[in-house]
């Protein structure tokens, strides 16, 4: 379990293809605290550490996870927002957050508000029914509260902090272009209580 509270943004190394597809991924992380088989949410996904060094870490995602969730798209160089899992007494800073990804939403634009700035998504039809105002959802892993929703669309304000701390405003080391823009493809879990309530409230 995770609180969506981004404790790291990692880059992406090294892809290697295999059966699966290997990413090594840079960290700030402790890594000689990380044992092998550990869980790591990576942008979102629940992934578990095969291998590690000093400095870095190594996850396997299947075809399912690469097809269910952006990781298709990551290339050398890709910022991962990084969350070790919860320990008991931990502090729950965000919301109860799995790891497992419900869906992809696509950013449908980015205004400047102040300091802040609003971002607007658009979620899978089949998710939108979950997401409420004033609610909670994962994005990229993060736990952020959602500030209005009109039909599929959702928004969502960024302060600095959030930004600086985030994939939400990190750069391309290269190039300098933002990593997450308009038309980005984006993570998206579902508040788990959200779940249950719609579920209730169905009679299912």
């Amino acid at each position: 379990m995770f609180t969506g509270i981004i404790t790291d943004v990692g880059r992406v190394e090294r892809i290697e293809k295999r059966g699966d597809t290997r990413f090594v991924i840079a960290t700030r992380f402790d890594t000689a605290t990380i044992e092998i088989g550990a869980s790591i949410a990576c942008s979102g996904p629940c992934l578990t550490v095969v291998d590690k060094g000093p400095g870095w870490f190594a996850v396997d995602a299947s075809a399912e996870t690469l097809t269910c969730t952006n990781l298709g798209r990551w290339e050398v160089g890709t910022a991962i927002n990084l969350e070790r899992a919860l320990k008991v007494g931990d502090e729950l800073g965000g919301h109860i957050v799995s790891g497992h990804v419900d869906g992809v939403a696509r950013v449908v634009s980015i205004t400047p508000e102040g300091d802040s700035q609003r971002w607007l998504f658009e979620a899978p039809k089949a998710l939108a029914k979950y997401i409420a105002p004033k609610g909670s959802v994962a994005l990229e892993g993060a736990s952020l509260t959602v500030n209005e929703v009109d039909g599929a669309r959702f928004g969502i304000n960024l302060i600095p902090h959030t930004q600086a701390k985030t994939t939400f405003g990190a750069r391309h080391p290269v190039t300098g272009a933002p990593m997450i823009d308009v038309d980005s493809p984006i993570n998206v879990e579902i508040d788990v209580l959200a779940r249950y309530v719609a579920r209730l409230a169905s009679g299912d």
